[in-house]
């Protein structure tokens, strides 16, 4: 047993106040000593925190207990120390990134568990369709699934002529947790797909409740892991080195703060290049120490919580 936790959570829920929830939801956070990232909007909230057990089993209470997260669902992982240096807690306009013009509450795909997952996605007439970044699904996907160049959701009617010819298909969707799927379900079946599903709860929680069997590779996660282990049953290492082609799974940042791209690159050539994906980025005045793991994080000098927390009240106040 690890001694930290990291939940994964997301729900689309009509938050009315979404200003003084977040700061409340900011100090509930603070006072259980969790870091991450939560995004805070009239649509929804939608987070990634670590802390110790005892406070992540407190801040699940919590949160459940309001009944406007009654639907919500805590992927639950471990971890050998906090998966954020920071406390971010934002108001936005959108708990994901997407300006899809649908509303997850009015319509999905069909949620399918991991175990029904798992039975449906070899049938003959079904497609897997990856919804994250290309970045991500470099790194690691589900066998035989369909991904495409994209760097974030909002790119996906772009990518729709690629799979217009799937329409009377049986089409499941994916992603890390699933929220994007959430909004990319509900977009492919105003694009006029007949048999649209969704992985309820994304790779994660396929990984953690039905061993993650034909989950090719990593997956990328937005935390100082960088990428996890999913497959438990038949894993394959699925990319390559970016520098010489060797297969990898250990996805950087590249130590050029002016490059800082994710990039697949083996451990011979992290020590040889000194974490860089290229030899310009060797030459940058500002290259990081690389310290084997390619996870740069924000300087947190002179940082709390609490004082992140009055700098956004601050901010607001202007």
């Amino acid at each position: 047993m690890k001694p930290y936790r990291v939940l994964l959570y997301y729900c689309y829920t009509t938050i009315e106040n979404p200003e003084q929830f977040r700061d409340e939801h900011h100090q509930l956070c603070i006072r259980l000593n969790l870091l991450g990232r939560i995004i805070v909007a009239p649509e929804g909230l939608n987070g990634t925190v670590s802390g110790s057990p005892a406070d992540c089993e407190e801040y699940m209470r919590i949160v459940k207990a309001d009944p406007r997260f009654d639907s919500l669902e805590f992927k639950v992982d471990e971890s050998d120390e906090h998966a954020f240096q920071k406390l971010n807690v934002r108001l936005k306009n959108e708990i994901v990134n997407s300006d899809l013009p649908v509303d997850p509450l009015v319509r999905t795909g069909i949620h399918l568990e991991p175990e029904d997952f798992k039975k449906l996605k070899d049938e003959e007439d079904v497609v897997l369709i990856d919804m994250r970044s290309n970045y991500e699904h470099s790194v690691g996907k589900f066998k035989g699934a369909i991904t495409f160049d994209m760097e974030n959701l909002r790119e996906l009617p772009q990518h729709m002529e690629e799979i217009k010819h799937l329409k009377k298909k049986k089409v499941i969707t994916y992603c890390t947790g699933g929220i994007k799927c959430e909004k990319a379900s509900a977009y492919l079946i105003d694009q006029g797909f007949e048999n649209v599903y969704q992985l309820h709860g994304g790779i994660i929680k396929y990984g953690l409740e039905a061993g993650g069997e034909d989950f090719d590779g990593k997956c990328y996660v937005f935390d100082n892991r960088v990428a996890v282990e999913v497959n438990q049953v038949n894993p394959v290492v699925i990319a390559t080195c970016y520098r010489c082609g060797s297969p990898t799974d250990r996805m950087i940042n590249c130590a050029s703060p002016a490059c800082n791209n994710h990039v697949t690159l083996c451990e011979n050539c992290g020590d040889e290049h000194q974490g860089t994906c290229r030899n310009e980025c060797k030459a940058d005045p500002n290259l990081r120490p690389y310290d084997g793991t390619g996870y740069y994080a924000k300087e947190t000098r002179g940082y709390s919580p609490l004082l992140g927390y009055r700098s956004q009240q601050a901010s607001m106040s202007h």
